[in-house]
């Protein structure tokens, strides 16, 4: 028998990103990624807008509603899939385990943008029994978990430095590849403001930072959302480069090779080895890990306590900032 999955929230990762492509084309949604999955069946959602319930009563036929009480009432879910906005997480998390008591909750990221909430929010979970995960998809990616193995086996030398490019704030989306660095790269150790930067949407910053982590180093620097979306990775190590480009549309490997011209030195491999990426339906991939996960199986699906040690690390940083 599939999951039952109950959606919060219909906005963009929600429901919106995908909704006008075709599910061969992009499953970028939890409403999509769920609703194609053969392990989940969607059984209704919630959201406040009458016109997003009645696009999702349409699309997908089951029923939608303006809060998580009557929801609860009248359905039976084993997932709930909290993708509301962030200032909600916690209060839809309490909302929830007051209620009932679900296999697993999978919430949107950052859980919170206070660090006491994000704390309740795991916290309240393990107490009730309920597994958290958080959805920085991009660990759920078939690339990114190549990235991994090849750093785990020394393929890609240790030590590592690098650079991440984010826009549109430090936590909102910055989180993300923060994340993905600590899944990479393993344990924060430390780290130095280099420019204090500005606030994104006068609420999120935007500093510009050099990070220690256990296998490297990485300079996260703050690039211009209202320009262009930029987020892109770039890991130079003994043995080559990584490009990690397009938010990971593209991953490039490009290993040391004999210059062919100079003898005595070594090049990079001017034909790069493409890394195979799941990114145009990496919601699925992430209904995938959940899948694994709930089954007791080995998954790289970020759970509730690393996406709170990915949050203390952050807090420290912009903590340290305004001091």
């Amino acid at each position: 028998m599939p999951y039952k999955c109950l959606i919060v929230g219909l906005g963009q990762i929600g429901m919106g990103y995908d909704l006008s492509l075709e599910p061969e084309r992009a499953i970028f949604t939890h409403t999509r990624a769920f609703s194609v999955h053969p392990s989940f069946e969607i059984v209704g959602a919630v959201d406040t807008s009458a016109a997003k319930r009645l696009i999702f009563e349409a699309q997908f036929r089951r029923p939608a509603y303006v809060d998580i009480q009557s929801a609860m009432k009248e359905l039976s879910s084993d997932i709930v899939i909290i993708s509301s906005p962030t200032a909600y997480h916690c209060k839809h998390v309490r909302e929830v385990l007051a209620l009932a008591k679900p296999l697993a909750i999978l919430c949107e990221k950052p859980l919170s943008y206070d660090l006491a909430e994000a704390h309740e929010i795991v916290h309240s979970c393990e107490k009730s029994g309920v597994k958290l995960f958080v959805n920085y998809m991009r660990r759920s990616d078939p690339g990114v978990i190549e990235v991994k193995k090849r750093i785990t086996n020394g393929s890609i030398a240790q030590p590592i430095k690098g650079t991440v490019w984010y826009s549109k704030g430090f936590l909102h989306n910055g989180s993300h590849f923060f994340n993905l660095m600590q899944f990479w790269l393993g344990t924060f150790l430390q780290h130095s403001i280099i420019s204090k930067g500005r606030l994104w949407n006068n609420i999120d910053p935007e500093p510009d930072i050099f990070v220690e982590f256990e296998r490297g180093c990485v300079v996260f620097c703050a690039a211009w959302e209202e320009s262009y979306s930029h987020y892109t990775v770039e890991l130079i190590s003994h043995s080559g480069r990584l490009r990690y480009d397009r938010g990971g549309e593209l991953i490039q490997w490009q290993a040391t090779i004999g210059d062919p011209d100079f003898i005595g030195y070594t090049i990079l491999n001017p034909e790069p080895e493409i890394i195979q990426n799941g990114m145009d339906r990496y919601q699925y991939h992430v209904a995938d890990n959940l899948f694994l996960a709930l089954e007791g199986k080995e998954a790289s699906l970020c759970n509730g306590t690393e996406a709170l040690d990915t949050l203390k690390a952050m807090f420290e940083i912009l903590n340290s900032r305004i001091n």
